[in-house]
């Protein structure tokens, strides 16, 4: 998305975060990156993602970026060699340098206070994982901390990037009409949200709560908060 930020007046360019994903596919995000959210935080000079293509650093005549495992076993494993170089060109770590995350399956999951703590950042570098795994010396020495979008395997990490930018595009100022609803949403305090509801008031017999309709706001809140305990008992049980 690097060449449509090149075309943003230079009065407009006060960016919030710059995100850089390495990875081996960088036209994987070409289109989501021009949509929604993300597309207007970018459009608007609050956000910049910039991919870089790992294969530049590959090694040999096919750009190699991956081997196979020391000790035998299936698939095959990124280099650290080819992620080293990449970092370095991107981030060389001069005091204050970016933040380092690599995704990965072993990974911390990934939360919304992740998200935020991100947001405040100036430039968060994102390296994708593929194949069978990383190079356990990334994320023992190239990386500040590893997540996972979860307790599944995808193929590789580049999924999981794109939720990581739209997750930190919606809370830079500016980019949210209302930042009030930033501050109501699921997880803020620990909470699934509420149970939302708009017009018409009834559809096929299924109506809308009527302490929704009452106009009482001490009860509809009193009523939300209820129904935020009884689903985060529900739905994260055990968690």
């Amino acid at each position: 998305m690097s060449g449509s930020w090149s075309t943003i007046p230079a009065s407009l360019r006060s960016v919030s975060v710059r995100i850089s994903v390495v990875t081996i596919f960088p036209g994987y995000f070409d289109s989501p990156l021009r949509w929604g959210i993300t597309g207007r935080a970018i459009a608007e000079g609050h956000l910049e993602v910039v991919p870089v293509d790992l294969r530049r650093w590959g090694k040999g005549r096919h750009r190699q970026v991956d081997d196979a495992p020391f000790g035998g076993g299936p698939g095959m494993v990124l280099m650290v060699e080819p992620i080293y170089e990449a970092l370095e060109h991107v981030d060389p770590r001069p005091p204050g340098g970016a933040h380092r995350v690599l995704l990965s399956a072993a990974g911390d999951v990934l939360t919304q206070s992740h998200l935020d703590r991100w947001a405040r950042l100036d430039h968060l570098v994102v390296v994708c994982g593929r194949y069978e795994g990383v190079d356990e010396r990334v994320a023992e020495h190239l990386v500040d901390e590893e997540v996972s979008l979860g307790d599944f395997v995808l193929a590789g990490g580049e999924p999981v990037a794109l939720c990581i930018v739209e997750g930190v595009s919606r809370l830079l100022p500016g980019v949210v009409g209302n930042p009030e609803s930033i501050g109501r949403e699921s997880f803020r305090e620990g909470l699934v949200e509420e149970p939302q509801y708009t017009r018409p008031a009834e559809f096929r017999g299924w109506r809308v709560p009527d302490v929704l309709l009452s106009g009482d706001h001490g009860r509809i809140a009193e009523w939300r908060n209820q129904q935020r305990l009884l689903r985060t008992a529900r739905r994260r049980r055990g968690r």
